[in-house]
């Protein structure tokens, strides 16, 4: 039997959903890249915002419009978050954000006995769901590290549908990249819900970290997210020894303000912000910093998010993503009065895009001329395309093999 597997948000959802698939070809089933053709269809959804959720149940509906003879098998946090509307599409399999590694065996016992399965678990305490790859449907690969969150943010929901925060085992962590690089993977991306918590037999992350670097072929070592207050000496002492970690780091801001800050539960102030982004820079001064910034936050007026605007011109990040504040029933903003207009947040979030844009272009400049190694991870009419190590985006007039990397001037 042929399936498809559709993923939305997260590159955790991405590994899991590497996992789900390479399982089940070694159970016998065959991947389908046109969910249309498909005997059986994998939606693993996402619920970070509301338009998350829409295009999640939009997802669901779209299958069972255009494959309506399709095994249907929905996961993820959407399901996990929205348990009663999906219960009632008529879903073969669904499941929330735990058993996923199940999916072979439900799919099996499924097909037997045509006995439509539903399991929503609504623990936050719960074992690490073990998984392992071999192989990644990408040039850079992910490993999951960790899983789940005790942050509690005020504007966020994962908490809730992914549980309390749990560890990979830390030696089947370096077997899995050693594993990853024999295949012919040049770059891995560490990463979780909340990365930058990881222990695990008495390592920290920083400990990961070195030890990845010492796997032979591995030639870059990246994490996908890391809390400004988990950057320590230790963390520090590490970026600036080790050759092998990419020349980026992505630290979620979230607001530019104090206030903001306060109201959003979050574990730092700007003074605290400024002041690691300069030591981090002190070590390595050309070092890619992205960040993520949520606009229209309820009790943000036009006086905080101009202060936010501020501080992220001053911190001069390399890109910033911009996320219009979405409720999240069941968070703590959810109960806040004090909301910020639908227009107002859209007219602040294109202010901060734009400075985005011009950031990115001021950062992209500065390599003008200059040799980079660059990882290709697609070729696509006559172009060569992919990122440095600090992860700028290069595409060169060129044709060349992706998953290797070749060093060329930035232009």
């Amino acid at each position: 039997m042929k399936f498809n597997i559709i993923t939305l948000g997260c590159k955790v959802n991405a590994y899991e959903s590497n996992y789900i698939s390479e399982s089940l070809e070694n159970n016998g089933f065959l991947f389908c890249d046109d969910f249309t053709k498909a005997d059986i269809v994998i939606i693993n959804t996402c619920t970070v915002t509301d338009t998350s959720d829409k295009k999640s149940l939009k997802m669901v509906r779209r299958i069972k419009r255009e494959n309506p003879n399709a095994i249907l098998i929905v996961c993820g946090c959407s399901s996990q978050n929205n348990k009663e509307a999906y219960e009632n599409m008529d879903i073969d399999i669904l499941l929330g954000n735990k058993d996923k590694s199940k999916i072979p065996q439900l799919l099996k016992e499924y097909i037997q006995d045509c006995k439509r399965y539903s399991y929503i678990n609504d623990e936050r305490i719960m074992p690490f769901e073990d998984m392992f790859i071999t192989k990644f449907n990408q040039v850079r690969a992910y490993i999951k590290i960790q899983d789940g969150c005790d942050n509690f943010c005020s504007y966020c929901i994962i908490p809730y549908v992914r549980g309390s925060i749990r560890f990979k085992d830390y030696e089947e962590v370096i077997k899995e990249a050693q594993s990853l690089v024999n295949k012919g993977i040049k770059e891995i991306v560490l990463t979780g819900i909340h990365t930058g918590s990881y222990h695990h037999s008495g390592h920290d992350l920083t400990d990961l970290i070195n030890d990845l670097t010492n796997i032979k072929g591995l030639e870059r070592l990246r994490l996908s997210s890391v809390e400004i207050t988990e950057l320590n000496d230790k963390f520090l002492a590490m970026l600036k020894e080790n050759k092998v970690f990419c020349d980026h780091l992505h630290i979620p801001l979230q607001a530019g303000c104090d206030e903001m800050l306060k109201i959003m539960n979050r574990k730092y102030d700007t003074a605290y912000f400024w002041d690691k982004i300069n030591k981090i820079r002190s070590i390595i001064p050309d070092i890619a910093i992205t960040t993520d910034v949520i606009v229209g936050h309820n009790y943000e007026t036009e006086e905080l998010f101009n202060k936010t605007y501020a501080f992220c011109e001053k911190i001069n990040f390399a890109k910033i993503h911009v996320f219009p504040y979405s409720k999240r029933t069941g968070t703590k903003a959810s109960l806040m009065p004090e909301p910020v207009a639908e227009n107002v947040k859209k007219d602040r979030a294109r202010k901060l895009i734009a400075l985005s844009e011009k950031l990115e272009k001021k950062y992209y400049d500065k390599f003008k001329g200059t040799a980079k190694p660059i990882l290709i991870e697609e070729v696509k009419a006559n172009k060569s395309i992919g990122h440095t190590s600090n992860y700028l985006r290069i595409e060169l007039d060129e044709i060349l093999e992706p998953g290797q990397i070749y060093t060329r001037i930035i232009k």
